[in-house]
Parts: C-alpha cells; structure tokens; sequence
C-alpha cells in the first residue's frame, strides 16, 4: 500500500464525514442563533434554553436526512471492503 492510497482514503473518509455531519452541524447552529436572538430580544438569559430546541431539530433533520447518510455511509464502506484485495496487493 503506497502513501497516496492512504492519504487518497484519508481524505475520502474525512469528506463523507463533513458530507454526512454537516446537515446536523448546521441544524444545530441556525437553531443556536435563533435561540440566542429571541433570547437578546426578551433578555432571558436561562443558559439551558437552547439544548431542547437543538435536540429536537437535530432529530428532525436525522428522521428527515437518516436514510441518506446511511445510505451513504454504507456504500463507502462497501467501496472499502470491496478494494481490500487491489489495496494489499493480492
């Protein structure tokens, strides 16, 4: 196994990463800034306000986007186990 295959799975498996967490990831942060408006705008600053609302739309966007990822995440691995033989030389 040469170094290019390695740092070519490297960043194959870094890009499905952000691919398959960034519709979470910004979930998670357009409801944080919607929280924290609402709460500059009525001045509640209870700490714990916004857990539940990024739980919940975290949630929403794994029931929604959930096949998907794992559709994704599936045929990556399958891509892998299949080039097993080509990578070690078999």
């Amino acid at each position: 196994m040469d170094q290019d295959v390695v740092v070519s799975l490297a960043t194959q498996a870094l890009s499905l990463t952000m691919k398959v967490a960034l519709p979470l990831l910004l979930a998670g942060l357009t409801v944080g800034l919607v929280v924290s408006v609402f709460q500059s705008v009525t001045q509640i600053q209870e700490q714990t306000l916004t857990f539940i609302p990024k739980i919940l739309a975290t949630f929403a966007v794994l029931l929604v986007g959930g096949p998907w990822m794992l559709n994704q995440l599936l045929s990556y691995a399958q891509e892998l186990w299949l080039s097993i033989p080509s990578l070690v030389g078999a």
